[in-house]
């Protein structure tokens, strides 16, 4: 499947990126079932400690994992999030943090991709994997 224009794919969805990406500063970079990059600021997306939380690098996993699935299942077909892990290697403090998704497999039920975080160094902070049942859209009300 070619690349799609980043600003074409937002206007497809009903809700953008949905509120949660927007409050957590989430911005798409490239969008296509073979890859989906997207950055994430660490300011306000940070723990007790300073550092960025886990739980938000779980989310940016989530939003690339689950927009590469639902371009794969389009248009008959719409991603649930039934299994996600992540595995947090470093800490990040400041800037911005990147994330890619590569499928693992992409299925006509099922789709999983792997989720490679990095810090402005390219250094790996976190590697997400996730696996989404696609779901006939008439079963969702869509």
């Amino acid at each position: 499947m070619p690349r799609m224009d980043v600003e074409e794919y937002l206007a497809q969805m009903p809700q953008g990126m949905g509120t949660l990406n927007d409050k957590m500063g989430i911005e798409l970079v490239e969008v296509s079932a073979e890859r989906i990059v997207a950055t994430m600021p660490v300011e306000g997306n940070g723990q007790p400690y300073g550092l960025l939380h886990g739980g938000a690098s779980v989310v940016l996993a989530e939003s690339l994992g689950s927009i590469g699935s639902g371009i794969h299942a389009h248009p008959d077909r719409v991603p649930v999030g039934v299994d996600i892990n992540a595995t947090h290697h470093r800490s990040a403090t400041s800037g911005l943090v990147t994330g890619v998704a590569t499928p693992i497999h992409l299925g006509r039920t099922s789709a999983s991709y792997e989720i490679v975080i990095t810090d402005e160094r390219g250094k790996r902070v976190c590697t997400s994997r996730i696996t989404c049942a696609l779901i006939p859209k008439e079963r969702v009300g869509l």
